[in-house]
């Protein structure tokens, strides 16, 4: 049985496994004061071309955006989601946990555009309701689809305009990063968001996500908010030895490469078989509608999620790579499609 369930069923990449053994017996500071973490702030700052963001490394993604979005909202300030946005759906109320509402809107294929937000704001006209002012995104997106470098310009233009936040969630950064299509680079998405996170989690770590305030107005205190909220790792070094290895060279985007290089070859395959798909998602995610009776057999040899029915005879898989998928099992899935179509 194989897994296209998500992309963090493995452990972690061999080297950075290999780096963590290497460095076990070395004395450091803790909380992340340790030179292994300090090392790959720096690295992560250099990939930024930005020596004036502050980076904090936090354990798991809805710790990140939970602690984030609540320390940089007022006590009557919400936020602003997709639909089908992780904050809404996936994190069972952790946000609204922390006293602020989260607001969601349509969107187009898990993206929220101006008009989303303009919408938002005209509803929410006075103090009898919560006050919209954080937006919340993600890149990659929960439907696999990539914010173009217009459309998140576009975005943070009506932010600032509208004094709203703009703050992307970065599970599946890497990922967005190095698909097809993509104009964005770290630099830009420094540039144009208040504050994002770049996922490890997904991406060949063990743990961890690194959080980049980018908007000098949101760092005072913030290292308060992660002890308060549990996130503040007495053996901090673990997630920086894991990010300095990520960023020592280029390996972040290989392992995002990979996954989506073989993504890619499954979504080419269907689309030769004659397969529909939900939307077209560019990045390690992909959602084909296939018959029912395939899925069954499917099913049989490989895990995956059903994501929704499209009628009697067909329904929506999500089928997720890893930076760890095997190409060999990757061509074997191939092979059973052909011979179930």
């Amino acid at each position: 049985m194989y897994r296209f369930t998500n992309d963090y069923s493995e452990g972690a990449h061999p080297r950075i496994l290999q780096a963590l053994l290497d460095t076990n017996m070395e004395q450091t500071d803790g909380y992340g004061e340790d030179p292994f973490s300090q090392e790959a702030v720096e690295l992560i700052r250099l990939k930024l071309g930005r020596s004036d963001v502050d980076i904090h490394f936090i354990p798991g993604g809805t710790q990140t955006n939970m602690i984030a979005i609540s320390a940089f909202l007022r006590p009557h300030e919400a936020a602003i989601s997709p639909q089908t946005g992780h904050i809404e759906v996936h994190e069972a109320g952790a946000i609204e946990a922390t006293g602020h509402k989260v607001i969601t809107a349509p969107g187009v294929d898990g993206k929220l555009r101006p008009e989303d937000l303009q919408e938002v704001l005209d509803f929410h006209q006075d103090e009898h309701m919560v006050k919209p002012r954080l937006v919340y995104i993600s890149n990659a997106t929960e439907l696999g689809s990539i914010y173009t470098k217009g459309e998140l310009s576009a975005l943070s233009r009506f932010c600032r305009e509208h004094q709203l936040l703009l703050y992307m969630d970065g599970a599946r950064l890497g990922s967005a990063l190095t698909a097809d299509g993509n104009d964005l680079t770290l630099p830009d998405v420094a540039d144009l968001v208040d504050a994002f996170y770049i996922g490890g989690t997904k991406n060949g770590a063990l743990i961890g996500e690194a959080l980049v305030i980018c908007n000098e107005q949101l760092k005072e205190d913030f290292r308060f908010h992660i002890k308060q909220k549990g996130a503040l790792l007495a053996k901090g070094r673990l997630m920086g030895i894991q990010f300095r290895e990520l960023f020592r060279d280029n390996l972040f985007f290989e392992l995002a490469d990979h996954a989506n290089q073989l993504a890619g070859k499954i979504r080419r395959a269907l689309q030769d078989l004659g397969c529909q798909f939900l939307l077209a998602s560019p990045a390690n995610l992909i959602f084909p509608i296939l018959p029912n009776r395939v899925i069954a057999e499917l099913q049989k040899d490989y895990a995956f999620l059903i994501w929704q029915k499209v009628d009697q005879e067909n329904s929506v898989v999500r089928l997720v790579t890893s930076w760890a998928t095997p190409e060999a099992v990757v061509d074997q899935f191939i092979a059973r499609l052909r011979e179930l179509f």
